[in-house]
């Protein structure tokens, strides 16, 4: 089914700064609005339940999968992740544009589901500056930084079936590109039939 508004998913290895990056964007344009994913994991840092992740325990996220609930939902780094199918839908269809923060193996799982989705991959200049990242954080014991980088191996292989690429070296030059992606995609010709089903229909346009 087709909606007015579009569905951007952003995918990258752990350490890379999707969340920075997709936090930046959100605060330039009104727009667009955040999914929130489900999660197993605990919360991180200042993350709270309903606005980084809705934080549920494994029974809880068991009932999930067995209704339907969600659109995709995959393991990543011994947690589980899920994306409610009727979240997306509902914003969509009200006319926002929705972005997705979520591991490559689920966005190419939505892609499957949703065909309009635009798919961004978000990849670290250099190997040293993605541990450099992981370190930075504070929030890994170094066996778990391990972990993470053979993960970005394995992460970084399917960058070729996404859509878009931008490489995170400079901060703004990323929130840019990112930006610059949401704006091409809403005057696609489709997309803007989508938006502005209306003009279309006064200009005669089939």
């Amino acid at each position: 089914m087709d909606y007015p508004g579009n569905l951007f998913v952003v995918a990258a290895p752990s350490g890379a700064g999707k969340s920075s990056l997709v936090n930046a964007l959100l605060e330039l344009d009104a727009l667009v609005r955040p999914s929130v994913s489900h999660t197993t994991r605990a919360p991180r840092g200042q993350e709270k339940h309903g606005r980084e992740y809705f934080f549920v325990s494994e029974p809880e996220f068991d009932a999930m999968v067995q209704g339907n609930a969600f659109v995709e939902w995959a393991h990543v780094h011994n947690y589980r992740y899920g994306t409610s199918k009727k979240a997306i839908e509902e914003r969509m269809a009200q006319g926002s544009d929705v972005i997705l923060e979520i591991d490559y193996q689920g966005a190419l799982q939505i892609k499957k589901i949703f065909a309009n989705a635009v798919t961004i991959f978000i990849l670290p200049p250099s190997w040293e500056e993605l541990r450099s990242r992981l370190e930075r954080r504070g929030e890994d014991a170094s066996d778990v930084i391990d972990v993470r980088l053979e993960n970005a191996a394995a992460e970084m292989a399917q960058v070729a079936q996404f859509d878009f690429v931008i490489i995170n070296e400079l901060f703004d030059r990323a929130v840019f590109d990112l930006k610059s992606i949401v704006h091409a995609q809403r005057l696609k010709y489709l997309a803007q039939r989508r938006a502005r089903a209306d003009t279309f229909k006064a200009l005669h346009i089939a």
